[in-house]
């Protein structure tokens, strides 16, 4: 969880450097929403004691719901995809491709947390939501900074 947050804020600080503050600005509000998560994810439910606890640490749905807006409103301002890319598109893009692999890993652990009942399964979709806004804003990111995305093309042997 620390390796996405640190690897979200090195593609906030390449994100400033090209003057992209709209993604900025998100990237900044995904990294304190990450922090209720882990927060959520180091309460198990099963031995932890204080009902407080357990209502401090939960993790609200809308975190989601908003996501989900991002997506759909950077995605409508980019070309329609035709073909599988490769991680590119510049320094913030490529940072965005690797949080997006970190995201997916944190994914399939906290699958089976969710599974248990040891963690909300909100926790779970918002990481399932955050690797798609990740890929979206990686391919946003090389749309403002003018960057090439690189398209995958089978190799023959």
């Amino acid at each position: 969880m620390t390796f996405s947050l640190n690897c979200s804020r090195l593609a906030r600080a390449f994100s400033e450097d090209s003057g992209n503050t709209e993604l900025n600005e998100k990237l900044a509000r995904v990294q304190c929403i990450l922090q209720d998560a882990a927060s959520s994810i180091a309460t198990p439910r099963s031995s932890t004691q204080s009902q407080q606890k357990l209502d401090q640490t939960s993790f609200d749905s809308k975190h989601i719901e908003v996501l989900e807006r991002w997506i759909d409103a950077f995605d409508e301002q980019l070309p329609q995809l035709k073909n599988f890319i490769l991680p590119s598109g510049g320094r913030t893009s490529a940072t965005l491709h690797v949080a997006r692999s970190i995201c997916r890993r944190a994914e399939r652990r906290v699958v089976s947390l969710v599974r248990d009942g040891e963690v909300d399964s909100e926790v779970g979709r918002y990481f399932n939501r955050l690797s798609d806004f990740l890929f979206v804003s990686a391919r946003f990111a090389a749309d403002r900074e003018g960057r090439r995305e690189t398209i995958y093309g089978k190799e023959t042997v």
